[in-house]
Parts: structure tokens; sequence; C-alpha cells
């Protein structure tokens, strides 16, 4: 009896032991990334003033229970009132009179009219097109045939993710995504005014809708999950509503000119315009400042960019810039299967659909405002310096774009010689 008493001390001793160490290998191995699971899958930090924005806290030293209910809540549905959907951290804070005016978000809006045949058929055609594409070999471009995990992180920085409503869009430049930004931020209740979440999307300002501590991205799972990185973003993308906004890509191509070479701004002059000035316009040592060569009338012409945009020195140098680069390339929809794709020449009637699809049509609307959009009559005027090898070379640049989005390829641009105006 006494040596049977004496082994069970031992194998109690020894299991404990090995447990031990399994919890010590165990902490080693996942500590790093876990230690970022204790924070609410937000955004971005919440600001109090739309302007002047918050720095976000240094947050404490999490402890391992709370490390683990982080991790299980983000496998629950969204929009439940479970974990995953609190109020606003700041709300018990809040004076009275700050709660008073503070008024719950109303999910699941009863409609009493079905959504228009036409709008359904839309979303189906654009989606079956997509499909198709990516299916079959007609149509071929880099990094078609690649699995998402074979997408670097850096490529993935478009994908904002609201974890309120389980909604994920890729924002494409130049495809009205100011107002898509403002509307997931209001949505994701991440910028305070007043003490309660902003309800406007147009009382937030455009700095702050572009501002990337706004918006919480695919690209920053890496430093919040550590190796669970990759298996939460597939997981948010089998349960969550994807959506995009496309545009035809020549107009969007003049639209990024118009915006960034033709206005003063002296970001995009001193990273491209320079450049561009250099190369293509024989200014061997342009006016360091935009406001200097706007008085000089120092500015580069739309072929000069275009020129630039086929130089294959130019993505050797670094990719492109994202107002220019091809959404194929932004938002992976063969690696991505959208649940909504928008036109911005539909933007109205699909942004309607698509709040109503999401089931927040009654917690915000999206801003009807008169866009400066390029006019495809004036799209001739545009393309008549462009000699006609150079436009069809720039179409083979972005024809996946075209096909994938159901463009028609612009035969009256590729196919005749303008008239210089």
């Amino acid at each position: 009896m006494m040596g049977t008493s004496r082994m069970f001390h031992i194998f109690i001793v020894l299991g404990s032991a090995f447990m031990i160490l399994v919890i010590i290998l165990y902490w080693k191995e996942v500590g790093a990334s876990l230690q970022y699971l204790h924070n609410p899958v937000l955004p971005g930090p919440k600001v109090a003033n739309p302007v002047q924005q918050q720095q976000p806290q240094t947050p404490l030293t999490p402890s391992f229970l709370s490390d683990i209910d982080a991790f299980v809540n983000q496998f629950l549905e969204p929009g439940t009132g479970e974990p995953t959907d609190p109020l606003p951290a700041e709300t018990s804070n809040q004076s009275e009179k700050a709660e008073e005016r503070y008024v719950p978000r109303q999910e699941w809006k009863i409609h009493l009219t079905p959504v228009a045949a036409e709008l359904r058929q839309r979303q189906e055609s654009r989606q079956r097109l997509l499909k198709d594409l990516c299916a079959n070999d007609s149509l071929t471009f880099p990094g078609k045939n690649r699995s998402f995990d074979d997408i670097p992180n850096k490529d993935l920085s478009h994908l904002i993710i609201d974890d309120r409503h389980g909604i994920i869009y890729c924002y494409v430049p130049k495809v009205a995504c100011s107002n898509w930004k403002r509307i997931m931020i209001v949505l994701s209740e991440s910028l305070l005014h007043n003490g309660v979440p902003q309800r406007d999307p147009m009382a937030i300002p455009m700095e702050v809708a572009h501002a990337d501590n706004m918006h919480f991205t695919f690209n920053k799972f890496w430093k919040r999950y550590g190796k669970f990185a990759k298996h939460l973003m597939k997981v948010k993308l089998k349960k969550y509503t994807k959506f995009l906004f496309v545009r035809d890509p020549f107009l969007r191509l003049i639209s990024a000119f118009r915006d960034k070479f033709e206005h003063r701004n002296q970001s995009f002059y001193k990273g491209f315009a320079k450049v561009i000035l250099r190369r293509y316009a024989n200014h061997t040592a342009p006016p360091d400042s935009v406001d200097e060569a706007f008085a000089m009338g120092v500015q580069p012409s739309f072929l000069h960019f275009i020129q630039y945009l086929l130089d294959p020195q130019t993505e050797k140098d670094s990719p492109f810039n994202e107002h220019w680069q091809q959404t194929y390339r932004l938002c992976h929809p063969c690696q991505i299967q959208y649940d909504f794709v928008g036109h911005l020449e539909t933007a109205e009637e699909d942004a309607e659909h698509l709040l109503r699809l999401l089931r927040v049509d009654n917690v915000v609307e999206f801003p009807t405002s008169h866009r400066n959009m390029t006019s495809r009559d004036l799209e001739s005027d545009w393309f008549s310096t462009v000699p006609l090898e150079m436009r069809r070379e720039l179409y083979k640049l972005y024809e996946p774009d075209f096909r994938l989005f159901g463009y028609d390829r612009p035969d009256s641009i590729l196919n005749e010689l303008l008239a210089h105006t």
C-alpha cells in the first residue's frame, strides 16, 4: 500500500509539472498575438472632436481570461447585442444630458415593399459576371489564380471592417469612397460629437473620413491577432456582407488626374508631378513647391500622365498609387466573393438597395450631393492628345477592370483618330 501511495503522489507531481510546462510553452507561443485581443474590434479610436483627433490610449496588460473571451467573441454573430455588439465604452461616462441625446441603433427595419426586381437582377448579373470571368481562362491578369492566403498583407489595406453590423467594404478611390468611408464611421460609432456617436455622415470632415486610424482594415489584423490573423479574416469574409463600388476605368483615370494634378496638392506634386515633369516634359529642375509651379504654368499634361502609367519604370520604382491602381488589385474580386457590386453610374439606386440589404437604411442614408463627374461625352476630348497606340496600351493595362465589372470596351477611343482640341 505504501509503495502504491508513493507512486500515486509521484504521478501527480509529474503530471502537474507537465501541465505547467505546457502552459508556459503555450503562453510563449501565442501570448504575443493574444495581447491585442482584449481590444474591441472597432475601426479606430473614439474621437471627441472631428478635427482634432485624440491619440489612442496605451492598452493595459490583459488577463488570460479576457484574452480568451475576446478571441471567442470574434466568432459570434454581429448585430445581436451579445458581446461583440456593445454600446461605445465612453457611453457609461457621459453626462446625463448626453445620455438623453443618445439614440440607440434600431436595426432590422421592417420594409413594406419588396426590393425592385430590376435591382435584384442587376446584382445577380454583376456577381455572375465576376464569378464566370474568375473561373474561366478567357481573361488573364497577374494574381488572378492565387489563393487568398497568397495575397500580401500590404495589399489588404482597402478592406474596411464594421464588426457592429457585419460589413466589409473595399474602397476604391475616385468612386465616392469619401462618402462611403463616412458611412462606415457612422455605422461603427467610432466618432463622437458632443459626447454621442456622430449620426450625420456629411458632418464628418474629409480629412477625418480618410484618416487611417478611423478605420479598422484587414492589413491591421497581423498586429492585433498575430498568427490568427488570416483565419479571422476568412471567418469574417464568410460571415459578413462584402461590397465595393466601381467606375468606368478611363473616367476614373481622368478624375484622378483632375483631382491630383489640376489642383494645388503639394503631396502629389512632390511625389508624382515632379517625376512626371522630369521624365516626360523635359523639365530637368521643376520648382520645389506646387504654388511656384502653378505660378509658372509648369504642370504635367494628361498625355504626360498616361506616359507615366505606361512606363515600365513606374512600377519598378513602386506600385501604382491607389488613385490609379486597378480595382482588381485593390479589392481582389477573384479571391473575395462580393455580395454587392455597386457602380458609380447608378450610385443612388445602388446605395439605397445596399443600405436596405444591410438593414441599416434607418440608421444612415447615402449623402446626395452634386458630383463633379467626368462625362462620357468629354472622354474623347481628354484622349485626343494621346496617340492611338498609347490608348490601346492603356486599355490592356486596365482591361481586367473593364471586363470584370461589365464596362464596354471604349471602341470610339481605341479605333479612331481623335481630333485635337
